[in-house]
């Protein structure tokens, strides 16, 4: 089986993905920012204690993101899947408003963060002869523009465009690189401030409206992603969860369904 790592997988879709990876029998190299965060990931996931790997990464620091392959590769040998998912988001408030201690984090963990991530993974893939990258949309990849989320929508839009950027380049090899679109999923992330409050979005009416038509649990977004992941032989490709067509008839059938996430 793979062998997979997987920056900000101490909770949300990043732990579930890591749970069906392991599932799935793979070997998995968890990460987040904090040394502390690990040993109750590792206790979550006790039963597959052979095929996990904790590695503290702030994906901000570049020579942690290379510590992170690279302990991982001791580990299992060699990588055949990255996934950048860790991600910052903002407060629910207009660009100017937004303090520049918020600005800077989404910039250096969103965009350089996946960049750095993507490009150290790119170089040793080479080096071994293949694997995947695969980078988290979110909302703005789609080029939707949303007042008050309009600093992590760029940094959305920025990873596709360069994801795709990525893939280009590396046409002709074994290595591939490819976007996972989730859609709105019930994770802290979005019902939480970037400091761990409450978000002011949820307690507006139309957006829980919308959320608890759209949204879905993490788990059965990871649950359709390993599987596709696993499977993938394409360049660019791109896995999506809520596509248009799921959008449309969730929302015909609104009145019919009683989905109450929020």
């Amino acid at each position: 089986m793979k062998n997979i790592v997987i920056t900000g997988s101490t909770r949300g879709i990043g732990l579930c993905m890591a749970r069906e990876f392991l599932l799935a029998g793979c070997s998995v190299t968890l990460s987040g920012r904090s040394k502390n965060s690990g040993e109750a990931v590792l206790h979550s996931l006790a039963e597959f204690k052979d095929r996990i790997l904790y590695v503290a990464c702030n994906v901000s620091v570049k020579t942690e993101l290379e510590t992170l392959w690279l302990e991982s590769a001791k580990k299992w040998g060699r990588i055949d899947i990255w996934i950048n998912n860790a991600g910052q988001n903002c407060p629910n408030e207009f660009v100017t408003d937004t303090a520049e201690e918020y600005i800077d984090r989404v910039i250096d963990t969103n965009i350089k963060g996946m960049v750095f991530g993507s490009r150290i993974a790119a170089q040793y893939m080479l080096k071994q002869g293949a694997g995947q990258i695969w980078n988290m949309e979110g909302l703005g990849s789609n080029n939707m523009i949303i007042k008050k989320t309009v600093l992590y929508g760029m940094s959305k839009h920025a990873l596709t465009y360069f994801t795709k950027g990525l893939a280009k380049e590396l046409e002709g090899t074994q290595v591939t690189a490819g976007r996972l679109s989730p859609g709105m999923m019930l994770t802290d992330f979005i019902t939480k401030t970037p400091d761990g409050e409450k978000s002011s979005a949820v307690q507006e009416k139309a957006f829980k409206s919308i959320f608890n038509i759209l949204a879905d649990k993490p788990e059965t977004v990871a649950a359709f992603f390993i599987p596709r992941m696993l499977a993938n032989k394409k360049n660019n490709a791109q896995i999506m969860w809520l596509t248009n067509a799921k959008t449309m008839f969730r929302f015909l059938t609104a009145g019919l369904r009683k989905r109450r996430l929020l």
